[in-house]
Protein backbone atom coordinates (compact mmCIF):
# COMPACT_ATOMS: atom_id res chain seq x y z
CA UNK A 1 0.00 0.00 0.00
CA UNK A 2 1.21 3.77 -0.87
CA UNK A 3 0.09 6.74 1.33
CA UNK A 4 -0.35 10.26 -0.69
CA UNK A 5 2.35 12.27 0.58
CA UNK A 6 0.94 15.18 3.00
CA UNK A 7 -2.36 13.06 3.42
CA UNK A 8 -3.19 12.73 7.62
CA UNK A 9 -2.87 8.76 6.87
CA UNK A 10 0.99 9.42 5.94
CA UNK A 11 1.63 12.17 8.80
CA UNK A 12 0.58 9.55 10.69
CA UNK A 13 2.79 6.54 9.63
CA UNK A 14 5.69 9.24 9.59
CA UNK A 15 5.21 9.93 12.94
CA UNK A 16 5.17 6.61 14.41
CA UNK A 17 8.42 5.76 12.42
CA UNK A 18 10.08 8.85 14.00
CA UNK A 19 9.04 7.72 17.49
CA UNK A 20 9.56 3.75 16.52
CA UNK A 21 13.44 5.48 15.87
CA UNK A 22 13.56 7.95 18.29
CA UNK A 23 15.04 5.08 21.01
CA UNK A 24 17.79 4.07 18.79
CA UNK A 25 18.99 7.15 17.98
CA UNK A 26 19.31 8.46 21.49
CA UNK A 27 20.82 5.59 22.74
CA UNK A 28 23.82 5.87 20.01
CA UNK A 29 24.04 9.79 20.77
CA UNK A 30 23.97 8.92 25.08
CA UNK A 31 27.55 7.30 24.61
CA UNK A 32 30.73 8.26 23.20
CA UNK A 33 32.73 5.56 21.27
CA UNK A 34 36.19 4.63 21.27
CA UNK A 35 37.98 2.29 19.89
CA UNK A 36 40.47 -0.85 20.91
CA UNK A 37 42.56 -1.70 18.34
CA UNK A 38 45.28 -4.21 19.88
CA UNK A 39 46.18 -8.04 18.74
CA UNK A 40 44.33 -10.15 21.49
CA UNK A 41 45.67 -13.76 19.22
CA UNK A 42 48.95 -14.30 17.17
CA UNK A 43 52.74 -13.63 18.13
CA UNK A 44 51.61 -10.19 19.37
CA UNK A 45 49.00 -11.06 22.06
CA UNK A 46 51.58 -11.61 24.56
CA UNK A 47 52.36 -8.10 24.57
CA UNK A 48 49.09 -6.69 23.35
CA UNK A 49 46.73 -7.82 25.04
CA UNK A 50 47.52 -6.08 28.48
CA UNK A 51 46.65 -3.06 26.80
CA UNK A 52 43.54 -4.48 25.91
CA UNK A 53 42.88 -4.55 29.36
CA UNK A 54 43.93 -1.69 30.73
CA UNK A 55 41.80 0.46 28.40
CA UNK A 56 38.87 -1.67 29.43
CA UNK A 57 39.63 -0.38 33.14
CA UNK A 58 39.94 3.27 32.15
CA UNK A 59 36.46 3.23 30.30
CA UNK A 60 35.27 1.38 33.59
CA UNK A 61 36.68 3.76 35.91
CA UNK A 62 35.70 7.19 33.74
CA UNK A 63 31.95 5.76 33.51
CA UNK A 64 32.15 5.22 37.61
CA UNK A 65 32.51 8.84 37.58
CA UNK A 66 29.98 10.03 34.99
CA UNK A 67 31.34 9.33 31.73
CA UNK A 68 32.17 12.51 29.37
CA UNK A 69 29.73 15.50 28.46
CA UNK A 70 27.05 13.54 30.62
CA UNK A 71 27.80 10.61 28.34
CA UNK A 72 29.07 6.95 28.84
CA UNK A 73 31.87 5.75 26.92
CA UNK A 74 31.52 2.73 25.05
CA UNK A 75 34.70 0.47 24.01
CA UNK A 76 34.57 -1.00 21.24
CA UNK A 77 37.01 -3.83 21.17
CA UNK A 78 38.22 -5.61 18.00
CA UNK A 79 41.46 -7.96 17.57
CA UNK A 80 43.44 -7.45 14.40
CA UNK A 81 45.23 -10.94 15.17
CA UNK A 82 49.06 -9.90 15.18
CA UNK A 83 47.96 -9.28 10.96
CA UNK A 84 49.31 -6.17 9.59
CA UNK A 85 46.47 -5.56 7.03
CA UNK A 86 43.82 -7.09 9.02
CA UNK A 87 44.96 -3.94 11.40
CA UNK A 88 44.10 -1.36 8.29
CA UNK A 89 40.39 -3.37 7.98
CA UNK A 90 39.71 -3.22 11.45
CA UNK A 91 40.42 0.56 11.44
CA UNK A 92 38.29 0.92 9.03
CA UNK A 93 35.03 -0.48 10.41
CA UNK A 94 36.17 1.28 13.26
CA UNK A 95 35.53 4.42 12.18
CA UNK A 96 33.29 3.71 9.46
CA UNK A 97 31.17 1.40 10.71
CA UNK A 98 31.06 1.70 14.37
CA UNK A 99 31.83 5.55 14.52
CA UNK A 100 34.28 5.43 17.04
CA UNK A 101 35.79 8.98 18.53
CA UNK A 102 39.05 7.70 19.21
CA UNK A 103 41.14 4.92 18.56
CA UNK A 104 43.42 3.70 20.84
CA UNK A 105 46.06 0.92 19.64
CA UNK A 106 48.38 -0.84 17.49
CA UNK A 107 51.84 -1.83 18.78
CA UNK A 108 54.51 -2.78 16.38
CA UNK A 109 55.40 0.16 13.43
CA UNK A 110 54.55 -1.76 10.60
CA UNK A 111 50.90 -2.26 11.95
CA UNK A 112 50.84 1.47 13.02
CA UNK A 113 51.93 1.76 9.33
CA UNK A 114 49.21 -0.20 7.79
CA UNK A 115 46.32 1.88 9.61
CA UNK A 116 47.99 5.07 8.68
CA UNK A 117 46.46 5.89 5.43
CA UNK A 118 43.20 4.66 6.63
CA UNK A 119 43.06 7.77 10.03
CA UNK A 120 44.33 9.99 7.01
CA UNK A 121 41.86 8.92 4.59
CA UNK A 122 38.76 9.08 6.88
CA UNK A 123 40.43 11.75 9.55
CA UNK A 124 40.65 9.59 12.48
CA UNK A 125 42.55 9.73 15.56
CA UNK A 126 45.01 7.27 16.77
CA UNK A 127 46.39 7.21 19.81
CA UNK A 128 49.41 5.31 19.97
CA UNK A 129 51.25 4.33 22.78
CA UNK A 130 54.83 2.51 21.78
CA UNK A 131 58.00 3.88 21.77
CA UNK A 132 59.14 4.08 18.00
CA UNK A 133 61.64 4.25 15.53
CA UNK A 134 60.32 8.46 14.60
CA UNK A 135 60.51 9.32 11.00
CA UNK A 136 56.63 10.39 11.33
CA UNK A 137 54.56 12.83 12.39
CA UNK A 138 51.19 12.46 11.12
CA UNK A 139 48.17 15.00 11.88
CA UNK A 140 45.70 12.10 12.82
CA UNK A 141 48.21 10.84 15.08
CA UNK A 142 49.51 11.27 18.30
CA UNK A 143 52.37 9.82 19.76
CA UNK A 144 52.38 8.41 23.61
CA UNK A 145 56.19 6.38 23.57
CA UNK A 146 59.76 7.41 23.10
CA UNK A 147 61.64 7.89 20.10
CA UNK A 148 65.29 7.20 19.50
CA UNK A 149 66.50 10.96 20.80
CA UNK A 150 64.40 10.88 24.12
CA UNK A 151 65.09 7.03 24.75
CA UNK A 152 67.90 5.00 22.61
CA UNK A 153 70.22 7.90 22.50
CA UNK A 154 70.24 8.68 25.79
CA UNK A 155 70.56 5.13 26.96
CA UNK A 156 73.24 4.47 24.68
CA UNK A 157 75.30 7.18 26.00
CA UNK A 158 74.60 6.28 29.25
CA UNK A 159 76.20 2.59 28.29
CA UNK A 160 79.07 4.52 26.73
CA UNK A 161 79.89 6.22 29.83
CA UNK A 162 82.23 4.91 32.69
CA UNK A 163 78.92 4.39 34.86
CA UNK A 164 77.44 2.30 32.43
CA UNK A 165 80.40 0.15 31.94
CA UNK A 166 82.20 2.39 28.97
CA UNK A 167 81.06 0.20 26.06
CA UNK A 168 82.64 0.06 22.72
CA UNK A 169 81.70 -2.69 20.68
CA UNK A 170 77.51 -2.71 19.73
CA UNK A 171 75.39 -5.81 18.80
CA UNK A 172 72.16 -4.57 17.17
CA UNK A 173 69.91 -7.30 17.51
CA UNK A 174 66.23 -6.57 15.97
CA UNK A 175 62.68 -8.50 14.70
CA UNK A 176 63.14 -8.02 10.66
CA UNK A 177 60.35 -4.89 10.10
CA UNK A 178 60.74 -1.61 10.28
CA UNK A 179 61.24 -0.14 13.90
CA UNK A 180 63.90 -2.06 14.61
CA UNK A 181 65.79 -1.50 11.13
CA UNK A 182 64.68 2.49 11.05
CA UNK A 183 66.10 2.63 14.75
CA UNK A 184 69.37 1.05 13.96
CA UNK A 185 70.11 3.54 10.98
CA UNK A 186 69.73 6.32 13.83
CA UNK A 187 71.79 4.18 16.57
CA UNK A 188 74.86 3.47 13.65
CA UNK A 189 74.71 7.24 12.59
CA UNK A 190 74.63 8.25 16.32
CA UNK A 191 77.54 5.67 17.16
CA UNK A 192 79.46 6.59 14.07
CA UNK A 193 78.94 10.97 15.51
CA UNK A 194 80.41 9.03 18.73
CA UNK A 195 83.31 7.48 16.50
CA UNK A 196 82.38 4.11 16.97
CA UNK A 197 83.70 1.90 13.59
CA UNK A 198 81.24 0.06 11.37
CA UNK A 199 83.92 -2.95 12.73
CA UNK A 200 82.90 -2.41 15.80
CA UNK A 201 78.80 -2.87 14.83
CA UNK A 202 76.86 -5.86 14.12
CA UNK A 203 73.71 -5.77 12.84
CA UNK A 204 71.50 -8.92 12.64
CA UNK A 205 67.45 -9.38 11.89
CA UNK A 206 65.18 -12.06 12.36
CA UNK A 207 61.86 -13.36 11.40
CA UNK A 208 58.48 -12.48 13.86
CA UNK A 209 58.26 -15.56 16.41
CA UNK A 210 61.73 -16.41 15.97
CA UNK A 211 62.78 -19.30 18.49
CA UNK A 212 65.94 -20.91 17.65
CA UNK A 213 68.12 -18.62 18.97
CA UNK A 214 71.28 -20.80 19.70
CA UNK A 215 73.30 -20.04 16.47
CA UNK A 216 72.67 -15.98 17.08
CA UNK A 217 73.81 -16.14 20.62
CA UNK A 218 76.80 -18.09 20.05
CA UNK A 219 77.69 -15.17 17.21
CA UNK A 220 77.11 -12.91 19.59
CA UNK A 221 79.73 -14.68 21.92
CA UNK A 222 81.76 -14.63 19.30
CA UNK A 223 81.58 -11.27 18.25
CA UNK A 224 82.47 -10.09 21.84
CA UNK A 225 85.49 -11.99 22.14
CA UNK A 226 87.79 -9.41 21.13
CA UNK A 227 88.96 -8.04 24.12
CA UNK A 228 86.60 -4.95 23.90
CA UNK A 229 83.42 -4.11 26.04
CA UNK A 230 80.04 -5.03 23.71
CA UNK A 231 76.65 -4.45 24.87
CA UNK A 232 73.46 -6.15 22.54
CA UNK A 233 71.30 -3.44 21.98
CA UNK A 234 67.32 -5.40 21.69
CA UNK A 235 64.98 -4.40 19.30
CA UNK A 236 63.44 -7.96 19.54
CA UNK A 237 59.62 -7.68 19.42
CA UNK A 238 57.13 -9.65 20.76
CA UNK A 239 57.18 -13.20 21.72
CA UNK A 240 60.61 -13.70 20.37
CA UNK A 241 61.68 -12.26 23.74
CA UNK A 242 60.82 -15.24 25.39
CA UNK A 243 63.30 -17.89 23.71
CA UNK A 244 66.12 -14.99 23.06
CA UNK A 245 66.37 -14.28 26.80
CA UNK A 246 66.28 -18.18 27.75
CA UNK A 247 69.05 -18.40 25.21
CA UNK A 248 71.06 -16.05 26.69
CA UNK A 249 70.74 -18.66 30.21
CA UNK A 250 71.32 -21.56 28.41
CA UNK A 251 74.68 -20.06 26.97
CA UNK A 252 76.12 -18.52 30.28
CA UNK A 253 75.92 -14.94 28.93
CA UNK A 254 76.15 -12.84 32.07
CA UNK A 255 75.12 -9.37 32.25
CA UNK A 256 78.79 -8.65 33.55
CA UNK A 257 80.49 -9.84 30.31
CA UNK A 258 77.96 -8.90 27.48
CA UNK A 259 75.26 -6.96 29.11
CA UNK A 260 71.95 -6.69 26.77
CA UNK A 261 69.28 -3.44 27.09
CA UNK A 262 65.76 -4.60 25.45
CA UNK A 263 63.56 -1.55 23.70
CA UNK A 264 60.78 -3.93 23.50
CA UNK A 265 61.17 -6.35 26.68
CA UNK A 266 59.59 -5.19 29.56
CA UNK A 267 57.96 -6.98 32.79
CA UNK A 268 55.10 -8.40 31.06
CA UNK A 269 57.14 -10.27 28.58
CA UNK A 270 59.60 -11.16 31.38
CA UNK A 271 56.33 -12.40 33.16
CA UNK A 272 57.20 -15.75 31.00
CA UNK A 273 60.87 -16.35 31.63
CA UNK A 274 62.89 -17.60 34.86
CA UNK A 275 64.84 -14.19 35.29
CA UNK A 276 67.31 -15.61 37.66
CA UNK A 277 69.69 -16.11 35.08
CA UNK A 278 69.59 -12.95 33.53
CA UNK A 279 70.03 -10.60 36.46
CA UNK A 280 71.59 -7.58 35.55
CA UNK A 281 70.75 -7.14 32.17
CA UNK A 282 68.68 -4.16 31.06
CA UNK A 283 65.89 -2.36 29.49
CA UNK A 284 65.59 1.17 28.30
CA UNK A 285 61.89 2.75 28.98
CA UNK A 286 60.17 5.49 30.53
CA UNK A 287 58.54 3.82 32.95
CA UNK A 288 59.34 0.79 35.28
CA UNK A 289 56.53 -0.68 37.73
CA UNK A 290 59.37 -0.17 39.99
CA UNK A 291 59.64 3.73 39.68
CA UNK A 292 58.82 4.93 43.26
CA UNK A 293 56.09 7.47 42.88
CA UNK A 294 52.61 8.65 44.68
CA UNK A 295 51.10 8.20 41.00
CA UNK A 296 52.52 5.02 40.32
CA UNK A 297 51.85 3.52 43.74
CA UNK A 298 47.82 4.87 43.03
CA UNK A 299 48.47 3.49 39.43
CA UNK A 300 49.64 0.39 40.15
CA UNK A 301 46.45 -0.17 42.89
CA UNK A 302 44.09 0.47 40.39
CA UNK A 303 45.39 -1.77 38.49
CA UNK A 304 45.52 -4.86 40.80
CA UNK A 305 41.93 -3.53 41.79
CA UNK A 306 40.17 -3.82 38.74
CA UNK A 307 42.50 -7.45 37.82
CA UNK A 308 41.47 -8.59 41.06
CA UNK A 309 45.13 -10.11 40.61
CA UNK A 310 48.17 -8.49 42.71
CA UNK A 311 50.35 -10.69 40.41
CA UNK A 312 49.46 -8.57 37.13
CA UNK A 313 52.42 -6.46 36.26
CA UNK A 314 52.18 -2.89 35.17
CA UNK A 315 54.87 -1.37 32.25
CA UNK A 316 56.03 0.86 30.18
CA UNK A 317 53.30 1.11 27.09
CA UNK A 318 50.40 0.49 29.62
CA UNK A 319 51.89 3.60 31.21
CA UNK A 320 52.09 6.10 27.56
CA UNK A 321 48.20 4.20 27.03
CA UNK A 322 46.73 5.68 30.63
CA UNK A 323 48.52 9.24 29.65
CA UNK A 324 47.10 9.21 26.15
CA UNK A 325 43.53 7.96 27.48
CA UNK A 326 43.58 10.97 30.18
CA UNK A 327 45.04 13.70 27.58
CA UNK A 328 42.14 12.73 25.07
CA UNK A 329 40.01 12.87 28.38
CA UNK A 330 40.59 16.18 28.66
CA UNK A 331 40.86 17.30 25.59
CA UNK A 332 37.50 16.54 24.96
CA UNK A 333 36.31 18.45 28.23
CA UNK A 334 37.82 21.13 27.55
CA UNK A 335 36.67 21.15 23.57
CA UNK A 336 33.03 20.44 24.85
CA UNK A 337 32.95 18.10 22.14
CA UNK A 338 34.28 14.40 20.95
CA UNK A 339 34.71 16.10 17.51
CA UNK A 340 37.92 15.00 15.90
CA UNK A 341 39.04 18.61 14.55
CA UNK A 342 38.49 19.87 18.06
CA UNK A 343 40.26 17.26 20.25
CA UNK A 344 42.81 17.62 17.83
CA UNK A 345 43.55 21.14 18.62
CA UNK A 346 42.59 20.79 22.29
CA UNK A 347 45.46 17.70 22.68
CA UNK A 348 48.34 19.91 22.25
CA UNK A 349 49.73 21.55 25.27
CA UNK A 350 47.45 18.73 27.68
CA UNK A 351 49.93 17.94 30.39
CA UNK A 352 49.55 14.99 33.04
CA UNK A 353 51.48 14.02 35.96
CA UNK A 354 52.59 10.73 34.79
CA UNK A 355 52.87 7.53 37.34
CA UNK A 356 56.85 8.16 36.04
CA UNK A 357 56.43 10.80 38.27
CA UNK A 358 57.15 13.18 35.81
CA UNK A 359 54.92 15.93 34.24
CA UNK A 360 54.55 15.05 30.05
CA UNK A 361 53.22 17.12 27.59
CA UNK A 362 52.27 16.75 24.48
CA UNK A 363 53.97 18.38 22.08
CA UNK A 364 52.85 20.78 18.70
CA UNK A 365 54.41 17.76 16.38
CA UNK A 366 51.87 15.33 18.56
CA UNK A 367 54.77 13.17 20.39
CA UNK A 368 54.93 13.32 23.97
CA UNK A 369 57.99 14.67 26.40
CA UNK A 370 59.76 11.72 28.56
CA UNK A 371 61.61 10.39 30.72
CA UNK A 372 64.48 7.74 29.88
CA UNK A 373 65.20 5.64 32.56
CA UNK A 374 67.50 2.16 32.32
CA UNK A 375 66.74 -0.66 34.50
CA UNK A 376 68.64 -3.69 35.30
CA UNK A 377 66.50 -6.76 35.60
CA UNK A 378 65.92 -8.72 39.17
CA UNK A 379 65.11 -12.25 40.05
CA UNK A 380 61.87 -11.14 40.58
CA UNK A 381 61.30 -10.34 37.37
CA UNK A 382 60.57 -6.29 38.13
CA UNK A 383 63.64 -3.74 37.22
CA UNK A 384 66.00 -2.02 39.27
CA UNK A 385 66.23 1.76 37.77
CA UNK A 386 69.97 2.75 37.83
CA UNK A 387 69.79 5.76 35.19
CA UNK A 388 67.23 7.96 34.98
CA UNK A 389 67.32 11.58 33.46
CA UNK A 390 66.64 14.12 35.40
CA UNK A 391 64.08 15.97 33.48
CA UNK A 392 61.75 15.12 31.01
CA UNK A 393 63.55 15.09 27.29
CA UNK A 394 62.01 16.80 24.20
CA UNK A 395 60.67 13.99 21.60
CA UNK A 396 62.60 15.03 17.76
CA UNK A 397 60.28 13.25 15.10
CA UNK A 398 62.88 13.85 12.77
CA UNK A 399 66.57 12.20 13.66
CA UNK A 400 69.28 14.66 13.50
CA UNK A 401 71.83 11.99 12.93
CA UNK A 402 70.34 11.16 9.51
CA UNK A 403 71.34 13.72 6.56
CA UNK A 404 68.31 13.38 5.00
CA UNK A 405 66.05 14.53 7.92
CA UNK A 406 68.29 17.64 8.28
CA UNK A 407 65.71 21.29 8.60
CA UNK A 408 62.46 18.83 8.88
CA UNK A 409 60.33 20.07 10.96
CA UNK A 410 56.93 18.84 12.77
CA UNK A 411 54.32 21.18 14.04
CA UNK A 412 50.71 20.21 14.38
CA UNK A 413 49.61 23.98 15.68
CA UNK A 414 47.71 26.63 13.95
CA UNK A 415 48.59 27.71 11.25
CA UNK A 416 51.55 25.70 11.10
CA UNK A 417 49.87 22.90 10.07
CA UNK A 418 53.08 20.64 8.75
CA UNK A 419 54.73 17.19 9.24
CA UNK A 420 57.36 16.67 7.45
CA UNK A 421 58.29 20.43 5.91
CA UNK A 422 61.58 21.79 6.01
CA UNK A 423 62.23 24.55 8.28
CA UNK A 424 63.39 27.20 5.66
CA UNK A 425 59.25 26.45 5.05
CA UNK A 426 58.82 28.35 7.71
CA UNK A 427 60.71 31.74 6.60
CA UNK A 428 57.88 32.12 4.18
CA UNK A 429 54.87 32.62 6.75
Amino acid sequence: MRFKHGSPLYAAVAALLVMSAAPGTARAEDTIKVGILHSLSGTMAISETILKDLMLMQIAELNAHGGLLGKKIEPVVVDPASNWPLFAEKARELISKDKVAAVFGCWTSVSRKSVLPVFEELNGLLFYPLEYEGEEASYNVFYGGSVPSNKAVPSIEYLMSDEGGAVKRWVLEGTDYVYPRTSNKIIRAFLHSKGVSDSDIRENYTPFGFSDWQTEVSAIRAFASSGKKTAVISTINGDANVPFYKELANEGVKASDIPSIGYSMGEEELAGIDTKNLVGHLAGWAYFQSVNSPENKAFIEKWHAYTKDPKRVTNDPMESEYILFHMWAHAVEQAGTADVDAVRQAMIGQSFKAPSGFTEVMQPNHHLTKPVMVGEIQANGQFSIVYQSKTVLQPEPWSKYLEEDKGKVADWSYPWVCGNCTSAKFADF
